[in-house]
């Protein structure tokens, strides 16, 4: 059986990014009769972030107008993020750092989802800081990626050519190239997309 394509375009710093990915694999158990190739692409949310990073209260402050909405959101976050067995530690989070780098060790990755649960966990739940190229340099050994940072390439042109699909939202599941879902839905409805694609 040919393997299905769906691409991902995401952001590791996206917390409904993670929960996506959460939801992304319970939908892939609701439909073990199909074979699915899943690959991630690269989508800043932040592509002017200095390289080094910023402060996460600055950064969410500047977003959100105020430190209240910006806590009140991650509320929401958080309460979402439990029932996909996700424990979120905004308050231990420091830095928002630039994820150039993490997409690229996502890029050079052979198997891709183990780093990017890697990458998640890391900056949502253990609240590193993953610009920093020690914190980097770890997940590339644990998860076996060779040729870690020598042999990584700029992904800046495969970003513009996601932003190029339209996609202007992550997560963003692409399937097939023929059906686009954007935004951490029920593991139901992906399936459901998923067949759908199929179909066509």
């Amino acid at each position: 059986m040919k393997s299905l394509q769906i691409e991902v375009a995401s952001d590791v710093v996206c917390p409904w990014c993670y929960i996506g990915k959460r939801r992304l694999e319970k939908a892939l158990q609701l439909v073990q009769d199909l074979k699915f190739e899943v690959r991630w692409l690269p989508f800043q949310l932040n592509p002017d972030m200095p390289k080094e990073g910023m402060p996460r209260a600055e950064y969410r402050k500047a977003k959100f107008g105020s430190l209240e909405r910006s806590r009140a959101l991650d509320a929401r976050v958080i309460a979402e993020g439990r029932s996909e067995g996700i424990e979120f530690a905004f308050e231990r989070i420091e830095r928002t750092p630039n994820t150039a780098a993490a997409h690229r060790l996502i890029f050079l990755a052979q198997d891709q989802d183990p780093v990017v649960d890697a990458l998640f966990r890391a900056y949502f739940e253990e609240a590193k800081d993953i610009g920093d190229a020690a914190v980097l340099a770890d997940i590339a050994a644990r998860c076996g990626v060779e040729g870690w940072p020598g042999k990584a390439r700029d992904v800046s042109g495969l970003e513009e050519e996601v932003r190029g699909l339209g996609i202007s939202a992550v997560p963003t599941f692409v399937i097939e190239r023929k059906l686009g879902v954007s935004g951490a839905y029920p593991a139901e409805s992906l399936a459901a997309a998923m067949r759908e694609a199929t179909a066509r």
